[in-house]
């Protein structure tokens, strides 16, 4: 049975991608079968593996249950590592929830047919609070929230915890982490300090802000392929080594 890691927050713009992408390919990496589901109808993850964002019969077709998801994974250029592409039919993905039966268990269903394949479903997910995201709550085991040490950010992340905790049934692990940290900026300095003390669920790998990062949409691809040395992708490695270490402790 697979785990479901969906990296998501309330806000755009933080950084869900480059952890999806590098998180997904090190699980591959290390020897795990890995699938990515590209939610977002931007494509970035789909447009990252050099995969064509097209879904036969959209994700409203697909989330119905009136679609063979199996036939809509795609291989990537990575071994044990898939990708379920992205559509710009998934701007609508709220309306085709909200149409099905049970609507915010239906990502669930759609991944059930395939919870022997996968060791790691990985859910690359759009910045929104809506059914998308409820049915995400549902069907993830685990919350990766990246969290730009920024005062608005951190109260976002503060909010998502009391969504996640109202709107899903014993709820997924919430497992944060820094993003996009300068330590250059007074006040990145000061929220990475403080905020761990107000949560101390937070993990201890923060990604820094870094051009090898900005420059994975022009190499599409992820940064162990182009730069394994650099700072990112370090912390991408310590981030990954510690989300095993959580998802097998059982904190979170």
């Amino acid at each position: 049975m697979s785990q479901t890691l969906a990296t998501y927050n309330i806000k755009g713009g933080v950084g869900k991608t480059s952890a999806a992408a590098n998180l997904a390919y090190l699980a591959a990496a290390g020897g795990a079968r890995t699938l990515l589901w590209d939610l977002d109808p931007q494509g970035a993850s789909t447009f990252l593996f050099r995969i064509r964002p097209h879904v036969k019969g959209g994700g409203g077709k697909l989330v119905r249950g009136k679609s063979n998801v199996a036939k809509r994974i795609k291989g990537t250029d990575h071994e044990r590592l898939d990708l379920l592409p992205a559509d710009f039919s998934y701007r609508h993905m709220d309306l085709a929830l909200d149409a099905a039966k049970k609507p915010t268990r239906r990502l669930k269903r759609v991944l059930a047919p395939i919870a022997t394949d996968y060791d790691y479903v990985f859910l690359d997910c759009p910045p929104s609070i809506s059914l998308v995201s409820e049915s995400v709550f549902e069907a993830a085991d685990a919350l990766l929230v990246p969290v730009i040490p920024a005062t608005l950010s951190s109260r976002t992340y503060e909010q998502l915890r009391g969504v996640v905790a109202a709107e899903a049934s014993g709820g997924p692990k919430v497992l944060a982490f820094f993003s996009m940290l300068d330590r250059r900026k007074v006040l990145h300095r000061d929220v990475v300090e403080q905020l761990p003390r107000e949560h101390p669920g937070l993990l201890r790998t923060a990604i820094p802000t870094a051009a090898d990062v900005e420059r994975m949409g022009l190499h599409r691809t992820v940064l162990e392929e182009f730069a394994p040395r650099g700072r990112a992708a370090r912390a991408y490695r310590d981030l990954w080594s510690e989300i095993g270490e959580r998802l097998d402790d059982g904190a979170g």
